[in-house]
């Protein structure tokens, strides 16, 4: 099996990268917490590895996936961001978490526009969507912050009612993207 490249894309203060070993520990510490009740949690370091694993995967499946969100002076990993298209979701995605402590400064909108820009303008596509349970104002903010318009959402069977939130090209708006460009790939 050939192993997916994982491009890097950089913003003014993020790195889009794939996932290290290094960045488990902040990764299965967000798992574990409150915040993953929207997605079926909390969930243990044995579940949390399974699904860190699973960001190296979705690439490999896909072609596509999402990137930590790091610190782009210090590497710190901030978050997951980036395409997602699990086999039970009706459309591509384009999702986003961050831990504990990267909230409030900018960082969601700053990696969820890279993220979309790489899908529209690197791959190409005309939509995708981002799925948002009910209950999550934040991500409900940040969706509409990035111009998504809300369409009918779907009950999926293990995380319930979510709301589908339609990003196309259009969306993109030069005054709120800060600058992405890709740059290499990562091992």
């Amino acid at each position: 099996m050939t192993r997916a490249a994982i491009p890097t894309v950089r913003t003014d203060r993020l790195v889009l990268r794939a996932p290290q070993p290094k960045d488990f520990e902040a990764f299965a510490e967000f798992r574990a917490g409150p915040r993953m009740t929207h997605l079926g949690g909390p969930f243990d370091r044995t579940q949390a590895f399974i699904q860190f694993c699973a960001l190296y995967g979705h690439w490999d499946m896909r072609g596509y996936g999402r990137w930590i969100a790091a610190d782009k002076n210090t590497d710190a990993a901030l978050g997951v961001v980036g395409l997602f298209f699990p086999e039970d979701w009706p459309e591509r995605e384009l999702a986003w978490s961050l831990f504990e402590g990267a909230e409030g400064k900018g960082y969601a909108t700053e990696a969820a526009l890279a993220a979309r820009d790489h899908a529209f303008q690197t791959l190409g596509w005309d939509r995708l969507v981002s799925y948002i349970a009910v209950e999550n104002a934040r991500s409900i903010a940040l969706a509409e912050r990035l111009g998504a318009v809300q369409e009918s959402g779907f009950d999926h069977p293990t995380y319930g009612p979510l709301l589908c939130y339609a990003h196309v090209p259009s969306d993109t708006r030069a005054n709120a993207r800060p600058a992405a460009r890709a740059g290499g790939t990562a091992p």
